[in-house]
């Protein structure tokens, strides 16, 4: 029998911060973490690769793994572009013997959580304000006007849903937002 591990879930508006929390958790946790790989059904991004980024499967595919229920999690996050966790990505980690790390959007964090109850701990990362997570949107270089726009309108609903998470990190000071992290990451794998 193969032995399932822990599950820690971090969600946030784009540009929050969690990206940035999640990679520096998996450096410093390297033996204890890994990171689970979303499927896409969107068009891959700038130095984005596959496999490491996202698993990047066709809209078509998507819907088919979908009917065949391989997802743990999924959502239609925009028209056509679908984001979701395929259960063998969990168990390639537990296979491992390590646990699993998420960075997902605030529904694909709480359906997580829920399924997963006892074993997850979910995580909100909180801009310290909208105007802050618009600044740091536009210094990506990465997003146009009318996606930063759309992911900004989508915030304010997020923001609300941090209060059905486990815990929340408000990501003002980074050096602060990743210290909280390693806390809330250590006291939970040591339970």
């Amino acid at each position: 029998m193969e032995k399932e591990g822990k599950l820690i879930i971090f969600s946030a508006p784009s540009g929050a911060g969690k990206t940035t929390i999640v990679h520096h958790l998996i450096e410093t946790f390297p033996d204890q973490l890994e990171f689970s790989v979303s499927a896409t059904s969107r068009k891959i991004r700038g130095d984005e690769a596959e496999g490491v980024d996202y698993y990047f499967i066709s809209l078509e595919n998507f819907k088919k793994k979908i009917s065949g229920g391989e997802f743990v999690e999924y959502e239609e996050v925009y028209k056509d572009q679908f984001y979701g966790t395929l259960q063998k990505e969990i168990w390639r980690i537990w296979r491992k013997g390590k646990h699993v790390i998420f960075d997902v959007d605030v529904k694909g964090g709480l359906n997580l959580k829920k399924q997963f109850a006892g074993k997850a701990l979910a995580i909100f990362v909180m801009p310290p304000s909208l105007k802050s997570l618009e600044e740091r949107l536009k210094k990506r270089e990465t997003e146009t006007p009318e996606s930063i726009a759309r992911r900004l309108a989508k915030a304010p609903r997020e923001m609300e849903s941090a209060k059905d998470f486990d815990k929340i990190i408000v990501n003002e000071k980074l050096q602060d937002a990743f210290a909280e992290a390693e806390k809330l990451t250590k006291e939970f794998l040591a339970k």
